[in-house]
């Protein structure tokens, strides 16, 4: 069961229908674009518009200068170096700087430093095989801002840089050729929030006299693909930038992405955003992963389309071998968070492990921060120096959280949702108390569940796909549109494919709806046929066999009426008390169950054999108020102190014990009893 909050977005239901009036659109493509703040008639003109002026790229600072030291290199066959990143972003950036510049004759090699071995950036051992090389301009892609030492060390050696780059700039530039990137304090840009793959673009179209046309219809497959996979906002060129790119996408693809779509199972299909962002990003971006990113980059380069699908083929091996090494380091992380209470109620979850892979630890700590609902932090050792991935809710600034804690640590850095460190193993214990010390100065904050409006399930048909599809694409800063459908009645309950996934048979009055719950079994669905749910939904096409129907996916779900506020509220209390934290005596008071609470739990376990399902759903079928969580947690650790129960994971096992037991015998309730001045008197 979800602990999210969920938040319906407000609507201005006039606004809605002056912008459908205003622009002869579809009432509900309106309800939308206004819930998500696209009101002003300029700004709904440019979401659709199919024409779009992209802006001078000599607007960007520098790339006059970038042009001219690249032309110039270019034309007296000096050796370049494109420098580019592991990640899908740096690979896409690093295949369109390269493939342009061998087309244009240039004397061109790429360097991707290694994930594991070398790290993010540049470093000076790799300029130095460079200069070894004959390498005279280094052009870097989705990296360099950062990296003055290194540029620095190159132009000591002889060597020139142009930095291009999307990475917020430090204090210092580094002292290049040229440095290219948008968030240059001294860039005076309307627009600015290209992935790195988007400078690079923008660094090919200046090359080329300022024409982006000649650019995208040679790589908008390639970028964006890399605009998508690093989840930039899509908006204004960006979302130009992947309209263009899915078109060819479709239609004419490279040979790289046409052998990805193949191995992905989307050969004949036609893919939007989403399925760029879950069936091709994740093959590229598992080469750096697993392997090397040079594997994806020579499949984006490949002019031959054999080649490209054995080389398509080893990127999807290297997927599944990441999605083994990340199941297998969540279920580690997972057992080490459950079996020690001071790191599973804490603030912000830090878990450590010995040579965990570092290519999967930043989707571990995802995974994580989703199934906990708190900032996770993800720390793999070799020996005594670890490197550790972060991830955080909305609203609490994970980058802040561990700049707060420089102290302990060997580097740090990122922004308001990802981070990345570095640390001595003996300094976790006081990087641990640091980061949750920070996190308890802070306004606790509960992960959200966002819906853009209520839908009746009578109004969800064929129209309303056409409706969605016309807001495509879909991504960071215009994400696929979530619906609440409220207070529906289960009328039926189908595993399906093998038992991994749920058909869902609903009903609201005369309507009714199937809807598909993934990857959840039977053994692990707490609701039955009758219980009234609501439904947070997303709705796609849904084309077999010539046939298109919508296709209802359930995100997440609840019993209807639940009230979220006091759910979250009396978790966080648990998690205090939890924590070793002081109580104040209405808290303890409150968290401390009765001698009749009790008996009620145990009967409630006694009669259903147990319980395996999670205590929201226990809380729901006992027929306990939400703010009542906390004592019904509390309740759980007393039956189990006086092994009346006993649990396995999530899973409560009744071993038919109907003992009279003496309460007084309970360390959990005399301690909770005496925070409020009693004594427990064990009747």
């Amino acid at each position: 069961m979800s602990r999210k909050k969920w938040i319906i977005s407000p609507i201005d239901k006039d606004a809605a229908a002056q912008v459908a009036e205003n622009h002869s659109l579809d009432p509900f493509t309106s309800l939308i674009l206004v819930s998500r703040g696209i009101t002003e008639y300029e700004d709904v003109e440019e979401f659709f518009d199919n024409d779009f002026s992209f802006c001078d790229p000599y607007l960007i600072t520098d790339m006059d200068k970038a042009v001219e030291r690249i032309k110039k290199a270019i034309e007296n066959f000096e050796k370049i170096c494109v420098y580019g990143d592991y990640d899908a972003d740096g690979v896409t950036s690093t295949a369109i700087m390269y493939s342009y510049f061998s087309k244009h004759g240039a004397d061109v090699i790429y360097y991707i430093p290694d994930r594991i071995t070398e790290g993010y950036g540049m470093s000076c051992s790799a300029v130095d095989k460079l200069r070894a090389e004959g390498v005279k301009l280094i052009v870097t892609v989705d990296n360099g801002i950062s990296a003055v030492k290194e540029i620095a060390y190159a132009k000591e050696l002889g060597i020139d840089c142009v930095v291009t780059d999307h990475h917020m700039p430090g204090e210092v530039l580094p002292d290049a050729v040229a440095v290219v990137d948008p968030h240059r304090t001294d860039c005076n840009l309307l627009f600015r929030d290209w992935a790195g793959v988007g400078v690079a673009f923008k660094t090919l179209c200046a090359l080329e006299n300022g024409s982006y046309w000649n650019v995208l219809n040679e790589y908008a497959d390639i970028i964006a693909v890399g605009t998508v996979a690093d989840v930039v906002d899509l908006k204004d060129e960006n979302r130009a930038i992947v309209k263009y790119g899915l078109a060819k996408i479709n239609s004419s693809p490279c040979n790289g992405i046409n052998a990805l779509r193949q191995v992905a199972g989307a050969g004949e299909r036609s893919l939007n955003a989403t399925g760029v962002t879950y069936s091709l990003a994740p093959r590229i971006n598992a080469a750096g992963r697993m392997e090397s990113a040079v594997t994806a980059l020579k499949l984006l380069l490949c002019d031959d389309l054999l080649t490209a699908l054995d080389i398509a083929e080893k990127t999807d091996e290297c997927n599944r071998r990441r999605h083994l090494a990340e199941n297998e380091i969540m279920e580690a992380a997972v057992a080490v968070i459950e079996a020690d209470n001071r790191l599973k109620y804490s603030r912000v979850l830090v878990v450590c492990g010995e040579n965990w892979h570092h290519g999967v630890i930043g989707i571990v700590a995802a995974r994580l921060c989703e199934k906990y609902g708190r900032p996770a932090i993800v720390i793999t050792f070799e020996g005594d120096e670890g490197t550790g991935s972060a991830r955080s809710i909305e609203g609490f600034p994970i980058y802040d959280a561990i700049k707060s804690c420089s102290e302990v640590l060997t580097h740090f850095g990122g922004h308001e949702m990802a981070a990345g460190l570095g640390l001595k193993k003996e300094n976790v214990d006081a990087f641990f108390s640091a980061v949750n010390e920070y996190a308890a100065s802070r306004e606790q904050v509960f992960p959200v569940l966002q819906l853009d409006c209520k839908l009746n399930p009578a109004y969800i048909n064929n129209d309303l796909v056409q409706s969605l599809e016309m807001l495509e694409p879909f991504g960071a800063g215009n994400p696929q549109p979530l619906f609440g459908i409220f207070g529906v009645r289960i009328t039926a309950i189908r595993p399906v494919g093998e038992g991994k996934h749920i058909r869902l048979t609903v009903a609201k009055g005369s309507a009714q709806l199937t809807a598909m719950k993934f990857s959840t079994p039977l053994s692990d669905f707490p609701y039955r046929e009758g219980d009234t749910v609501d439904l947070a939904v997303r709705i796609e096409k849904n084309e077999f066999r010539g046939e298109i129907k919508p296709s209802v996916q359930i995100r997440d779900m609840r019993f209807s009426g639940m009230d979220d506020d006091k759910l979250c509220k009396s978790q966080a209390l648990y998690e205090k008390y939890m924590r070793g934290e002081a109580l104040l005596e209405k808290e303890a008071r409150f968290i401390t169950p009765s001698r009749e609470f009790l008996l009620g739990v145990f009967g409630f376990l006694k009669v259903n054999g147990g319980w395996q399902f999670d205590t929201v759903s226990m809380l729901v079928r006992a027929k306990c108020p939400p703010e009542k969580l906390c004592t019904m947690l509390t309740s759980l650790d007393v039956l189990c102190e006086l092994r009346l129960i006993r649990r396995s994971g999530d899973i409560i096992i009744f071993d038919g014990n109907n003992k009279k037991t003496d309460l007084s015998q309970s360390e959990i309730l005399n301690k909770l009893i005496k925070m409020q001045g009693g004594v427990c008197d064990g009747n």
